[in-house]
C-alpha cells in the first residue's frame, strides 16, 4: 500500500480550509484517511499547524508528501 501525505478539502464554498492527512494514494481526495497531522487555512486569517512528531513519523515510515504539502512542510521547517 503506497501512502501519501496530502490535503483534504473542508469548509464552505469559496471559504476552504484543508486538513493535512495521511492516506492511501488510491483513496479519493476527501475519502477515508489513515491519520490527520495538521490543518492549513489559506484564506482569511491564514493559519498553518502541523504536528511535527506525527509528520516525521510518517515520513520515516515512507509516506510521500504531495508537492503542495512538501512546500508547507518546508515552510514549517520540518524538512529541508
Amino acid at each position: 500500500m503506497a501512502v501519501k501525505i496530502r490535503l483534504k478539502r473542508m469548509g464552505a464554498k469559496k471559504k476552504p480550509f484543508y486538513r493535512i492527512v495521511v492516506a492511501d494514494e488510491r483513496a479519493p481526495r476527501d475519502g477515508k484517511n489513515i491519520d490527520e497531522i495538521g490543518i492549513y487555512k489559506p484564506v482569511g486569517e491564514k493559519d498553518l499547524q502541523i504536528d511535527k512528531e506525527k509528520a516525521l513519523k510518517w515520513l520515516n515510515c515512507g509516506a510521500q508528501p504531495t508537492d503542495t504539502v512538501k512546500l508547507l512542510l518546508k515552510k514549517e521547517g520540518i524538512i529541508s
